[in-house]
């Protein structure tokens, strides 16, 4: 049995515009009477956890009243979501293939950073920073000058061996967003944790904030050599002794 289907040759007008046959169904109704089949209970039957107000289903993880698996299995290990950070890792060899390609190119005045790694596609996101490793270093040829986040000692010897530079340098949220986009009208972030402190005014980690650093690098900022003497005072002080 085949179906023809006619096109119809009458204009739209307002008074013939309807529906689709089968796209709108009549409302069900319920609680209106015994005669209509969905009154009383309204079709959820007499009593019991689906004939309950709400959506009739118990909460995630809900096993009817026994010990949920949840609670069978003890805690294990820690998650630290407010200090960790998650790096976006880069080798050598990713580097040294995109400045092959013409894709990247570096000179001391102006480095590779997070903006022309994200920008040409070595890395699709840049998280919280740029790390830096030294995978592939053998196939690095040239020098290269970079301003990651953080490096790794590898990365550090075979950039530096070939006459290059690596600068660490601290970056926060917003920093970092403002470094991607080419921002420059925000002040930049300095370490407040401990932890970031000791990190970037250490010269063995390339830490932009290390006096050795604030002599070496051709371009710094002002800012940077003040936080470097303040930041810089807790190796020499002692404290004092009761």
């Amino acid at each position: 049995m085949s179906a023809t289907v006619r096109a119809s040759t009458a204009r739209v007008h307002l008074f013939n515009l309807h529906p689709s046959a089968g796209s709108r169904h009549t409302q069900k109704r319920l609680g209106r009477g015994r005669s209509s089949g969905l009154g009383k209970t309204s079709g959820r039957g007499h009593k019991g956890q689906k004939a309950r107000s709400g959506n009739g289903k118990p909460k995630a993880g809900f096993e009817g009243g026994q010990t949920t698996i949840a609670k069978l299995f003890p805690k294990k290990g820690f998650t630290n979501a407010i200090n960790g950070k998650t790096y976006a890792p880069v080798n050598l060899d990713r580097i040294a293939h995109w400045i092959a390609q013409g894709r990247l190119a570096s000179s001391p005045e102006n480095p590779i950073t997070a903006k022309e790694l994200v920008a040409s596609g070595c890395i699709h996101s840049a998280h919280d920073g740029v790390k830096l490793l030294g995978d592939g270093a053998e196939h690095l040829k040239v020098p290269i000058h970079i301003v990651p986040s953080r490096a790794s000692k590898s990365a550090i010897e075979a950039v530096e061996k070939l006459g290059g530079s690596v600068f660490c340098r601290y970056y926060n949220r917003l920093a970092l967003y403002d470094c991607v986009k080419g921002r420059a009208d925000h002040v930049d972030a300095a370490p407040t944790r401990r932890q970031d402190i000791q990190w970037y005014t250490e010269w063995k980690n390339r830490g932009y904030l290390a006096p050795e650093s604030i002599a070496k690098m051709p371009v710094v900022q002002e800012r940077w050599r003040q936080l470097s003497e303040q930041l810089s005072r807790f190796k020499t002080e002692e404290f004092a002794k009761r």
